[in-house]
């Protein structure tokens, strides 16, 4: 499933950059008031059950925006500020059974919007590549409208949230610190973590 939405961003990534404009936000009041709650990991067999394991598509979230034009590293940042900790980073997911190093990510949040609709945001290659939206193909229609609230609103903060992450690269077979800490973002290679010590990195 990760696999598949990552190619799923390297195709919308090129309609987006065929077709960039920049946003216009004329309905910025309705931006602001779209709501957007994290699930907390401890949610997530709850969240299961409600949306009966959602096949995640990136339909609707097509048309770029002021987010796509985000390092990865910044999106993340602010989404921090916005939501405070992802809701799976790779020390979650990497101990679930059945998990391959080949899947690996830095960070996955699960938002629920406006108490209805769910949507899924989450890297491609760690600090490398760019970020995957997605949401369940029955809202298709509306995610064009989260997309444009969701720019509204993390574009629009004044601040950044301090953040550190780890992330394994299967490409490169090397470990990354990924963090901004003291208003400096800091992406550097590192030694295997001792927590990862008996993981199989296959």
């Amino acid at each position: 499933m990760l696999l598949s939405l990552k190619n799923l961003f390297l195709m919308a990534a090129f309609i987006g950059w065929l077709t960039f404009t920049e946003p216009v936000v004329a309905q910025a009041d309705v931006y602001s008031e779209m709501s957007f709650r994290k699930i907390s990991t401890s949610e997530m067999a709850e969240f299961n059950r409600q949306f009966r394991n959602v096949e995640w598509t990136g339909l609707g979230f097509q048309q770029a925006t002021a987010l796509d034009r985000l390092p990865t590293i910044e999106f993340r940042a602010r989404l921090q500020q916005k939501f405070g900790d992802p809701t799976r980073t790779l020390d979650d997911l990497i101990r679930r059974p059945g998990f391959r190093m080949a899947e690996a990510i830095q960070f996955e949040y699960i938002i629920i919007v406006d108490e209805r609709y769910p949507l899924l945001i989450m890297d491609v290659d760690g600090p490398f590549a760019g970020v995957i939206l997605a949401g369940s193909p029955a809202f298709a229609d509306f995610m064009p409208e989260v997309k444009r609230a969701l720019t509204h609103q993390l574009v629009g903060l004044d601040e950044l949230a301090e953040f550190e992450d780890v992330f394994f690269s299967p490409e490169r077979r090397k470990w990354f610190r990924v963090q901004y800490k003291d208003g400096e973002f800091v992406n550097e290679e590192i030694s295997r973590p001792s927590r990862f010590s008996n993981i199989n990195l296959n």
